[in-house]
């Protein structure tokens, strides 16, 4: 194994829980991965993979950390908030224009010193571009960018997941649990990547089901492939094979616009469970859990609950919010 760096962030490990009261509703076992609970920039999954991306950063003598995504992105937050402790340098870059109602992640991006840029683009791949012009104009003025791509997707963030998977399959050994599913929602790839490289390193067949909320199934099987792949040269594990990996659609009316499936998931968490889930992301993926055990799933769902709460907390007077939930209606762009 020729692990990266680490820079220590995240409080490890997270719960395995069983959600009885939600299993009672679903009609089937289900059991919650709390990597919502990773303790650093108020939580989520970003913590894992950025441990070793500004490790790296920081190996590469960088010092100044240029990432970006959406005006309401968790992993901007979160990025924006590890280059602070590291001491590094931050410039967010953000596609679209300034809204007219900043949110809370865009407000903690600030918070921590970040420099933010708009794209004046709505095309999120608008960012990519953007990153590259940004790192230039630092290196021109002598200083030292590490570019993140947006959602931190890279082999070396993916690492994070992969120990994830270790950790998870030690837990599920001591729970006498065998999963029929292993269940995340994927945006930009990086968590179910590391999941498979981990999962495949560990000669695990586990059925890895990615909720796609951002990309159509095949480009997301194809780039989670190739990341997966990546991050097992690193693991010095065999590379997963492509049957490891199941993608469900679940981007409904679209990224960042909820869906009605997501609205009842979501709903039926918080009243079984006392647990949040936010309309872009994990409500998404609850409901591909509850669709599975519908289905006849044939043992326990494991949900890999990857935080980004945030936002739908704060979100107070859109229908994605959790009081939008609460009260019936559907959801509100809560895009990370």
């Amino acid at each position: 194994m020729n692990p990266p760096p680490r820079f220590p962030l995240a409080v490890l490990p997270t719960p395995l829980v069983p959600a009885e009261r939600l299993s009672r509703a679903a009609g089937g076992p289900v059991w919650i991965k709390r990597d919502d609970l990773t303790g650093f920039a108020l939580g989520g999954n970003k913590a894992r993979k950025l441990e070793y991306t500004v490790g790296e950063a920081l190996r590469q003598g960088a010092d100044v950390l240029v990432t970006g995504g959406g005006p309401r992105s968790n992993h901007v937050r979160a990025a924006a908030a590890a280059a602070a402790a590291a001491g590094l340098g931050c410039h967010a870059v953000l596609y679209g224009s300034p809204p007219a109602r900043e949110g809370a992640n865009l407000a903690l991006v600030r918070a921590v010193g970040a420099r933010v840029r708009f794209t004046r683009d709505p095309d999120r791949a608008s960012v990519d571009r953007e990153l590259e012009r940004v790192a230039r104009e630092l290196e021109g003025d002598g200083a030292r960018p590490y570019v993140l791509p947006r959602g931190g997707a890279t082999p070396v963030g993916a690492f994070g997941y992969a120990l994830a998977a270790r950790e998870l399959a030690e837990q599920l050994e001591a729970a006498a649990v065998e999963p029929a599913a292993v269940v995340v929602a994927v945006g930009s790839c990086g968590t179910l990547a590391g999941l498979a490289a981990g999962a495949s390193s560990l000669g695990l067949r586990w059925r890895l089901v990615g909720a796609s909320v951002s990309r159509e199934a095949v480009e997301c099987r194809r780039r989670t492939l190739e990341l997966a792949r990546a991050c097992a040269a690193l693991l010095g594990g065999p590379p997963p094979s492509a049957d490891l990996i199941e993608i469900v659609d679940a981007r409904g009316p679209g990224y960042g616009v909820p869906s009605e499936e997501g609205r009842r998931a979501a709903g039926l968490a918080a009243r079984t469970e006392g647990l949040f889930l936010d309309p872009t992301f994990t409500a998404k993926a609850m409901a591909v859990v509850l669709a599975l055990l519908r289905e006849g799933l044939g043992g326990p769902a494991v949900f890999v609950h990857t935080g980004g709460e945030v936002e739908a907390v704060t979100a107070s007077e859109g229908e994605g919010s959790l009081a939008g939930v609460a009260s019936g209606r559907g959801g509100s762009d809560g895009g990370r």
